[in-house]
Parts: structure tokens; C-alpha cells; sequence
């Protein structure tokens, strides 16, 4: 199983770019990015708290678990 991020699909819900997160909810432009990227290895409970705030969305609707490919 692998945990994936739905950043992307909530920032389009929503309209709004990489910057505006950053401004919106105080994480670095860098954190954001990587999210947004899937390139991020780990995340904080602070920073699921964030963006779900902003967002409105519980953590599911941010975070799912996956089955890996074969």
C-alpha cells in the first residue's frame, strides 16, 4: 500500500496555485510544491491540519491509501 496525496485535485477544485497555498496557510512554497509534486517523502500532522483547514476537507479527502502496482 502506498499513501497518496489529492493536493493537486484540491487546488484546481478550488483555483488556486502553489503561491496561493503557501500565502494562504503559512507552509514554504517549497513543502507545497513537493506535495503538489508527489516528490514529498513525509508530512506532518501540522501540515495535514493546514491544508485541511484551508481546504475545508477532512484528511481522506487529502490523503488515500493506495494497493502499489505490480
Amino acid at each position: 500500500m502506498v499513501v497518496k496525496n489529492n493536493l493537486r485535485v484540491l487546488m484546481a477544485k478550488k483555483g488556486v496555485n502553489i503561491q496561493d497555498v503557501s500565502d494562504a496557510t503559512g507552509l514554504s512554497r517549497k513543502s507545497i510544491s513537493k506535495l503538489y509534486n508527489e516528490t514529498s517523502i513525509q508530512i506532518t500532522f501540522d501540515v495535514i491540519a493546514r491544508l485541511c483547514t484551508y481546504f475545508n476537507c477532512e484528511v481522506d479527502d487529502l490523503l488515500t491509501l493506495e494497493k502499489e502496482s505490480d
